[in-house]
């Protein structure tokens, strides 16, 4: 049922306020005087469901997609650190990406996986803004360094003879900070916003991690300005990149149509493939889990595809790297 937040505000003040009217001189004054408000200090994140079977099984399952999303993103960093072969931009940019899954991952999946088995399942106010800062600012980052590989990759393709000066040290480098700082930044707009908001209503959140949708819905504040926040700066922020990877990707295609031996052409489709999957498989989640009316969201549902992006998709890149790559 959709939530309506306008009335829920205007419920909570009539609730919530007393008004004293004296007289000074002419005038008839009122002050309005807010009762005491008890605020919520800690969250219950209630998770999947409460049967205690189906909970173990969750925990195994997702226990052997944690570790082996830390083995594979991982031993990607380390692949690449170590064998001088791959220091070039392009394993550059995907060792970043598998050490933002791993961290990406590591926000969430920790604490899930012990509610799974603890009857205690709450987690304290500055830690359900801690794992919203922290997934934010990995999640937004990814967005951006997904849009900086297809921006490597089209340097490598359509300009290869200038590829080692338009890709040097002195443009990646940079290009990965820019990267990190407007993730951050994204992730501090949306923790402030979301945190000065009241919960004083309830304090059980319908979610097994602290999501910016889940919080809105039971905050007894007025959540429109917030609403407004995560959909035009998700959507911008998803515009955006998804544009400069299709535009990196038609001079690619230029370039590819270029190619006259069918061994090059199989070398640049293994080149881009697994970009392209990626980027379609995680875009394509984000855009539906924050990029859409407010009335069309279903918690349970929203719930799965949370899990989806930020626990499977991580699990799924070392594979789609690895196999486009062979």
């Amino acid at each position: 049922s959709k939530i309506n937040y306008g009335e829920t505000w205007e419920n909570w003040k009539l609730n919530h306020m007393k008004c004293h009217c004296f007289s000074h001189g002419k005038f008839n004054l009122c002050r309005v005087q807010m009762e005491n408000v008890t605020e919520v200090t800690t969250f219950i994140l209630t998770g999947f469901t409460d049967d205690f079977k189906l909970q173990v099984f969750l925990f195994l399952l997702f226990l052997a997609i944690y570790l082996f999303t830390m083995i594979g993103n991982l031993g990607m960093v380390l692949l690449v650190l170590g064998d001088s072969r791959l220091h070039n931009p392009m394993y550059y940019f995907l060792s970043v990406l598998s050490f933002l899954d791993a961290c990406y991952s590591s926000a969430v999946t920790p604490k899930m996986l012990v509610n799974f088995l603890a009857e205690d399942k709450t987690i304290s106010f500055l830690g359900c803004a801690a794992q919203m800062f922290l997934f934010i600012s990995f999640g937004t980052t990814e967005c951006f360094i997904l849009a900086a590989m297809a921006y490597d990759r089209y340097e490598a393709i359509y300009n290869p003879l200038l590829y080692s000066v338009r890709m040097s040290p002195r443009v990646y480098v940079p290009l990965i900070i820019s990267c990190y700082v407007c993730g951050f930044l994204h992730a501090t707009l949306h923790t402030v916003a979301t945190f000065t908001l009241s919960f004083c209503a309830s304090n059980e959140i319908r979610h097994v991690f602290c999501d910016i949708p889940p919080l809105l819905a039971i905050s007894c504040s007025d959540t429109h300005t917030n609403q407004l926040l995560v959909f035009y700066f998700a959507g911008s922020i998803e515009i955006s990149t998804i544009l400069i990877v299709l535009v990196s990707y038609g001079f690619i295609l230029v370039a590819i149509m270029r190619v006259h031996s069918a061994e090059g052409r199989r070398k640049v489709f293994s080149t881009c493939g697994s970009h392209l999957t990626g980027v379609s498989i995680f875009h394509g989640t984000v855009l539906f889990m924050y990029v859409r009316p407010n009335s069309s969201y279903a918690l349970d549902h929203d719930m799965i595809v949370s899990v989806f992006y930020t626990i499977v998709i991580p699990m799924l890149n070392p594979i789609i790297y690895i196999y486009f790559s062979h």
